[in-house]
């Protein structure tokens, strides 16, 4: 199956279709019935996921009937679907609101996340914000940039690098155990400024446009980090596994980081990540 750069963009379409049809119909209009716990109260699902992530996956295999399509709200149903990433010839890995707990809270911060991958390797990307209706793109070896809605085009770029006094960033503590929390978010005091949107899509946002130094994950679903991670590495940032390995599609352990560059990494993973 064959994807070119250019069908990025059909693909781009769909999303916007798919957030002025599904998702900003029910932003801040819907009752509780619609939002179901999956694990948590703050692992929610709403009608706006699973209607965004049928209608995108529907219109993709009208395009790639064969393609192997991951969504988020598929793989509670079929976990399989992320073990067959890595060897899949054309896969597209969608979250399709990234960020429903400020979702259903009535907070504009989330987004659309849909990443290309084929033969195990991240080749497109996409993160698009329906409220203000700008999108961040990448194709591997090509760069990242900024479609802002007024038309506008502007390639991106990742924060310089800094010392840690001064950088701005996150490690996401919510899914790791009560001490470990208390011992990183310690560590984060050593920063300019921490912060938490529980929401990757936002967070790759700012890290891969420079308005932060880095962030990080301990839960590596597909959905949540494949887009980010093309998109900040191509706007010329680090983003590994905290062993220091890249991160590949269908892998869901390890935890990651992104920093602007690799001296930046290796300092943030020891005195912010790791240090006791």
């Amino acid at each position: 199956m064959i994807f070119r750069d250019s069908d990025l963009f059909d693909i781009l379409d769909l999303v916007r279709t798919a957030g002025q049809r599904e998702i900003l119909p029910r932003f801040r209009r819907f009752d509780a019935p619609d939002i179901v716990e999956k694990k948590s109260s703050i692992d929610l699902v709403t009608d706006a996921d699973l209607k965004t992530e049928a209608y995108l996956t529907a219109e993709i295999l009208k395009r790639w009937p064969e393609a192997l399509v991951v969504g988020e709200e598929a793989c509670e149903s079929n976990p399989a679907l992320v073990s067959a990433l890595p060897d899949a010839d054309l896969a597209f890995v969608i979250d399709p609101v990234d960020g429903t707990f400020n979702f259903q809270a009535g907070l504009p911060v989330f987004g659309t996340n849909l990443a290309v991958v084929k033969r195990g390797e991240t080749i497109a990307a996409l993160i698009h914000d329906c409220v203000l209706a700008d999108t961040l793109v990448a194709s591997k070896g090509a760069g990242a940039r900024w479609l802002r809605a007024d038309g506008t085009v502007a390639a991106i770029r990742v924060a310089a690098a800094t010392e840690l006094s001064m950088m701005v960033g996150t490690i996401s503590i919510n899914d790791i155990g009560q001490e470990e929390r208390r011992r990183i978010a310690g560590n984060l005091a050593q920063t300019r400024m921490a912060f938490a949107y529980n929401c990757s899509a936002y967070e790759y946002w700012l890290v891969a446009t420079g308005k932060v130094h880095f962030i990080g994950h301990h839960k590596l679903m597909p959905w949540d980090h494949l887009a980010g991670v093309l998109l900040h590495e191509e706007a010329g940032g680090v983003t590994r596994r905290f062993d220091g390995s890249p991160y590949l599609p269908g892998q869901t352990t390890g935890g990651i980081l992104s920093a602007p560059d690799a001296d930046s990494w290796e300092m943030i993973l020891s005195r912010v990540v790791l240090a006791s």
